[in-house]
Formats: C-alpha cells, sequence, structure tokens
C-alpha cells in the first residue's frame, strides 16, 4: 500500500470555486479520493477552507453553507495539531525558509505518514522532509 497524501486548503478550495472549471474537475476528483481514504487535511486546512468561503469568496459563503460543506468533509482524516506539530514547523521554517503556517501543513502531512503534499502554492518537486510536493494543475 502506498504512503498516504495531504491535501493543502487551495485544492479544497478549488473544488467549491467554480471560476475555474479544470482546477474545479481537478480538485473534485483529489476531494472525492479524500473522502474514500488515502488523502488527509489537517485542521488548519479546514480552518483556513472555512475562512476563505467565509471572507474571500465573491459572494461570501453564508455560515449554514460552510457548516454544510465542513460536514460533506467529515470523512476525510484529519491531523490534529499539537506541539510536537508546532515545533516541527518552526524546524521545517529554520531547514527550508518557508513561512510558518507553511510549516505547519509539512509538519501534519509529516505526522500523518504522507508521502506527497498536493498543493499550488508550495514549490513543485520541491521535498520537505522526504514528502514531495506536486502541484496537481499543472
Amino acid at each position: 500500500m502506498s504512503d498516504p497524501e495531504f491535501l493543502d486548503t487551495n485544492v479544497l478550495v478549488y473544488a467549491y470555486d467554480p471560476s475555474d472549471s479544470r482546477k474545479q474537475r481537478i480538485a473534485q476528483d483529489l476531494v472525492r479520493r479524500a473522502l474514500t481514504g488515502g488523502i488527509l487535511v489537517s485542521t488548519q486546512v479546514l480552518a483556513e477552507f472555512a475562512a476563505t468561503l467565509l471572507h474571500k469568496m465573491t459572494p461570501a459563503a453564508r455560515p449554514r453553507d460552510v457548516t454544510a460543506v465542513l460536514d460533506a468533509l467529515g470523512p476525510i482524516r484529519v491531523i490534529l495539531p499539537d506541539a510536537d506539530v508546532v515545533r516541527r514547523a518552526v524546524q521545517v521554517r529554520a531547514e527550508y525558509g518557508v513561512h510558518f503556517y507553511d510549516g505547519m501543513i509539512v509538519a501534519a502531512a509529516e505526522r500523518g505518514g504522507c508521502g506527497r503534499i498536493w498543493s499550488e502554492d508550495f514549490n513543485a518537486g520541491q521535498e520537505y522532509f522526504g514528502i514531495a510536493v506536486k502541484n496537481p494543475f499543472e
């Protein structure tokens, strides 16, 4: 069995953003895979996703709609942060020079035993402590 994978926030946002149908289709395929296992997220990803829908989308999503979407994503395995994840994020920052919150993504993916992070925001092809980044939209 292969290592699990990890979804960054931007993939979830594209899955629910109709402004780019190609990216939406790709993101929705990854979300469907996540719903059946093998692809993980973190509480940070879910929080950033909810905040984006509520505050950055035009028009902004209604809270009850965001709650419904989060309920639909419920089967996805979620990595919870703890002090060790935060410490590892600091190490990611020191080693790779990424923003602390990107380090939290790497640390959560590592905690979940992931071999890949699906993200448009990281450098595609980069590895962080052995975890490869792939841009699903390339």
